[in-house]
């Protein structure tokens, strides 16, 4: 018996085909790229890689790009392998770090590249799983780095989403790595039927037709005034508010769009349980449990709800009284026990957690949840709810894409368990059923890179690298990798360009003399006039983004144009693209493509106090005021003509006039062939440059990032100071303000708390559009902040003269909160008086803990001691919650 046959024995369902493939991969000595669905079981693609790197005496690594799933597959491995032969590192945890198997965070093991850790030593397997992570446009250059700077002798196994490139994400990889096979497996390991809910009856979206499937006639069909809404919304009792129905057309059926409850009542009835409902928005989420509790809906015996209470008070035991009624622990058992949950990330993560285990172990039929759920987690199930394919992405609201609604589906049907699974969309009031059928018949997911050199990468390369080959492995990114494939196709059309050209030119040959040099005389004339008005058009350019630039909240303005002419109102600005807010309520950024002139305010009102564009109430009270506005459109600029210019070029023409090409009675043809040349000659000059734009790319932003570097000092000469030393170690997004921070000293004389605070304003980002000036709570720590603030200004000027954007705003939203904390006050009052929810609260202690430890390992002795002692005051209660049980030792 082979070793894959025994290996293959270990599983209670014959390995398939794909699997084969890339475990022979493996066993050819090849790196391998699987690209496969959800629920498919690419991880036994994995497991064969690690039981064959410890067959080899070597180590093998496991990367995820969440915590929750490494704490998953820590338990997993630790049943499979042994607690004493498995490893855990992730900013939360470090458990048996030198085991043979270590499952970590993907930038646990960056870091270890960048350090040449000596737990590198040994090591024969990387595997990175959801690779499709790398297009992460905060995250996902850090799987880029660890695939350059991996060593070649150790094989790699990504495993990724289905991907519509995925061919040339796999060539990629062979060029950076060598031999690697990639697999692709489109197959789902359980048939999925697309299903639209029309009233309480389910459609299938596709029927068969001529040997094809085909978007269901009869739904295409149906008329939107058949359809009955009932309205969602309810009044602050609880009782449903009331909606005027208008009566159906003799002879035609009424449906009507159904609520939530009415919805897993009919999938319970239907046995379409368990399934995750997806509501894009946190408060819906929540929302829909409260109102299922209402209606009374209870999808569990008394039996399984006595367990499901039992499971919860032993997750949430070390949880003191007051801060479990605080955090509205009993109303989440009582949900969690009637089968009914929330998930999303203001959860929580013990309690997010105990709604994963019973999902999994099929006591909650009915999880409501944001999109995150769709990554990462394990949590299958039976059917896949959709209500709505719209969804906000926190400029305006966007359809949902192919590759999405594939991604939110693939929970769909259970290996092993299921025959089918369902994925259902409610009946979409404002998308026409042939684009929904669309996105359930498309497949395409296509993976882009999001890599561009960091200042914590540049002093890593500039440490490591001479500055050559520091732009050979920035020109070997999957990124600079689909630069330089379009090129390829831009080069192609320039030639085919240039030979075109050729064939042009040889039309406006003339027998009365050089009809080009005549040419030239009217082309050059036509260019002098219009070199005023682009003149003016790129100071109109330059006003305009000064101008944008100097909007403040509050600030009216008039937007031209058709799409959005009328008055909008600035919520917000960040980076010089102001949030702006129509009288239409339609919300999104403001950027110079939108403006033929610099705005001008033309009024100011006053924003509601609390919520965000976000918000249905925010948007109508902004948008009444915006209404009742009385104010008129500022006057259009009027263009100055140049009679310098205009004399220039009237002595040209009269120069062409007396050519000999001017009394040429072909003259008319020669021009037409004359002006398709010109225009040609327009589009190579264009092509040319972007063919130079995307030629070694990240190699000119590397230097860019570099000037920065060495004007701020971290940077001489190509080598590191002991400011560069120091950035090297911090990995956090707000690296260079830390370390600035500490060479000015802003650090020193805090107590604890508030050096967490004032370090929690590099790290935080408030969800809010408009963000509330928070109450800074001492003297000293007001003081800081404002210096901070200047120090941060001090960078972006440095960055605008080199075309850098890297350093992030300061945010102080999370000051008063985390200084509170930090200070000892309960977890009942910190939340009542921030108004986080518990998983954003926790999430944002983690993120400053992180940086707080980064910023002990590199400062000075009295510095790195509040260092500690503030992360030492942040790391309590809820916050020191790892999520991880340690395995007992197997004997």
């Amino acid at each position: 018996m082979t070793s894959v046959e025994r290996f293959a024995e270990r599983y209670p369902f014959p390995l398939d085909d794909f699997q084969l493939r890339a475990i022979g991969a493996l066993e050819a000595g090849e790196s391998v790229l699987v690209a496969a669905a959800t629920g498919s079981g690419k991880t036994v693609v994995a497991e064969y890689g690690i039981e064959r790197a410890l067959a080899g005496r070597r180590k093998a690594f496991y990367t995820t790009p969440l915590k929750a799933l490494s704490n998953q597959k820590f338990g997993d491995f630790s049943t499979r392998w042994g607690a004493r032969r498995v490893g855990l590192l992730t900013g939360d945890n470090s458990i048996n770090g030198d085991a043979p198997v270590v499952v970590m965070t993907t930038e646990v093991l960056r870091n270890m590249l960048y350090e040449s850790s000596d737990a590198l030593e040994g090591l024969g397997l990387v595997v990175m799983d959801e690779v499709h992570y790398l297009q992460d446009p905060y995250r996902g250059a850090v799987w880029e780095e660890i695939l350059i700077h991996l060593p070649l002798s150790v094989a790699v196994v990504c495993l990724s989403a289905t991907v519509s490139n995925a061919e040339e994400f796999g060539e990629w990889l062979g060029a950076l790595r060598g031999l690697t096979r990639v697999v692709i497996e489109e197959r789902r390991p359980v048939p999925l039927e697309n299903l639209y809910l029309v009233g309480p009856e389910f459609h299938a979206m596709h029927v068969p037709s001529q040997g094809h499937l085909v978007p269901n006639p009869y739904l295409a069909s149906l008329d939107r005034r058949e359809i009955r809404y009932r309205a969602y919304a309810r009044a602050g009792d609880g009782r449903i508010q009331a909606q005027r129905v208008p009566r159906p057309r003799e002879g035609h059926r009424r449906f009507y769009v159904p609520r939530r409850e009415e919805v897993v009542r009919r999938l319970d009835e239907e046995g379409m349980l368990p399934a995750i409902y997806f509501v894009f928005s946190r408060a819906g989420c929540d929302a829909s449990v409260r109102y299922l509790m209402e209606a009374g809906v209870r999808l569990t015996s008394r039996e399984e709800a006595d367990e499901i209470r039992a499971v919860a008070d032993d997750r949430a035991s070390w949880l003191p009284d007051e801060d479990l009624e605080a955090l509205g622990f009993f109303e989440l058992r009582e949900a969690l026990a009637a089968g009914v949950a929330a998930h999303h990330a203001g959860m929580l993560p013990v309690f997010k957690e105990t709604v994963e285990q019973l999902f999994t172990e099929g006591l909650v039929r009915i999880v409501f949840a944001t999109e995150t759920l769709s990554l990462g987690i394990n949590m299958p199930a039976r059917t896949v709810v959709i209500e709505d394919l719209w969804k906000f992405s926190g400029e305006h609201h966007e359809l949902l894409t192919p590759g999405e609604y594939t991604q939110l589906t693939g929970r769909a049907g259970r290996r092993g368990i299921d025959e089918i699974g369902y994925a259902v969309v409610l009946y979409q009031t404002q998308v026409p059923f042939e684009r929904v059928a669309g996105l359930a018949s498309t497949r395409t997911y296509e993976l882009r890179s999001s890599f561009r050199p960091s200042y914590n990468m540049a002093v890593n390369l500039v440490r490591a690298y001479s500055l050559d080959e520091a732009h050979h492995l920035l020109n070997s990114s999957f990124a600079q990798f689909l630069a330089d494939r379009s090129v390829v196709t831009l080069e192609r059309e320039l030639e085919h360009d240039r030979a075109a050209l050729e064939g042009y030119r040889s039309q406006v040959t003339c027998d009365r003399g050089d009809f080009a040099e005549y040419w030239a005389f009217r082309e050059r004339a036509r260019a002098i006039r219009e070199e005023p008005r682009r003149g003016q058009s790129r100071r109109t350019q330059e006003e305009t983004t000064g101008a944008l630039e100097s909007l403040r909240a509050g600030d009216v303005i008039f937007l031209p144009g058709e799409r959005r002419a009328g008055l909008a109102v600035v919520t917000g600005n960040h980076d010089g693209r102001p949030s702006m807010l129509t009288q239409d309520r339609r919300a999104f950024r403001l950027s110079t493509r939108d403006l033929d002139r610099p705005p001008v305010p033309v009024a100011r009102i006053q924003l509601p106090r609390s919520g965000s564009a976000r918000s249905a109430r925010f948007r109508r009270d902004v948008a009444a005021q915006l209404v009742a506005l009385r104010v008129h459109r500022p006057p259009a600029r009027r263009q100055q003509l140049d009679q310098a210019a205009e004399a220039r070029a009237v002595q040209l023409e009269r120069k062409a006039a007396r050519h000999p090409c001017h009394a040429c009675p072909d003259r008319a043809q020669h021009e037409r062939w004359a002006a398709r040349a010109s225009k040609l000659e327009h589009d190579i000059a264009g092509l040319e440059r972007r063919i130079r734009s995307r030629t070694e790319t990240l190699g000119r932003q590397f230097d860019r990032v570099l000037a920065v570097l060495t004007e701020l000092g971290y940077v001489g000469r190509f080598s590191l100071t002991v400011k560069g030393e120091r950035l090297r170690r911090i990995y956090a997004e707000g690296d260079i303000m830390a370390v600035e921070a500490l060479a000015e000293g802003l650090f020193d004389g805090l107590t604890p708390s508030e050096l967490a605070a004032l370090v929690s304003t590099i790290v935080h980002e408030s969800r809010e559009r408009v963000p509330q000036r928070p109450d800074i709570p001492t003297p000293a720590l007001r003081e800081r902040v404002a210096a901070l603030a200047q120090t941060w200004q001090r960078i972006r000027r440095v960055e605008d003269q080199h075309q850098v954007e890297l350093c992030r705003e300061l945010d102080a939203g999370f000051v008063p909160t985390v200084f509170a904390w930090a200070e000892g006050k309960s977890l009942e009052d910190v939340l009542e008086t921030s108004g986080l929810a518990a998983g954003d609260f926790v999430r944002n202690c983690k993120q400053l803990l992180d940086l707080l430890r980064q910023i002990e390992a590199v400062a000075d002795p009295a510095v790195a001691s509040v260092a500690r002692a503030a992360a030492g005051a942040v790391d309590r209660n809820v916050v020191a919650y790892s999520g991880v049980e340690v395995p007992e030792p197997s004997v």
